[in-house]
């Protein structure tokens, strides 16, 4: 029985060790930083960023989606959240506004 527990530390009577409840919080204050400051505030910043290009859309932007058509906005609905995108002369989408992940430059699409 006394293979997997010393001695010394068996008769010690249970008696807990002066100051562990102050280390603890210690611990969990910092674990509280790293959290907030590598986790939280980042994506927290990703997603104010992400609010204001859909607020900035406006008709003529070339602008990219998450499913990699890249076309020029043709109408912009205010009321609801959708647009619609000409990806060429004669082809348009419906996409909501959450699904464009970028604005381009001017001429891009020209480029293409």
């Amino acid at each position: 029985m006394s293979l997997f527990i010393s001695s010394a530390h068996a008769s010690t009577g249970g008696a807990a060790p002066a100051g562990g409840g102050m280390e603890m919080l210690i611990m969990l204050g910092i674990f509280g930083l790293v959290f907030y400051f590598l986790i939280y505030r980042p994506q927290a910043k990703r997603v104010k960023d992400h609010r204001e290009l859909m607020g900035a859309l406006a008709k003529g932007d070339e602008v990219l989606t998450q499913g990699g058509l890249v076309g020029r906005i043709t109408k912009v609905a205010d009321d609801k959240d959708f647009v619609v995108i000409a990806l060429n002369d004669s082809a348009e989408v419906t996409v909501q506004k959450a699904a464009i992940t970028a604005v381009l430059p001017k001429g891009t699409m020209k480029s293409l």
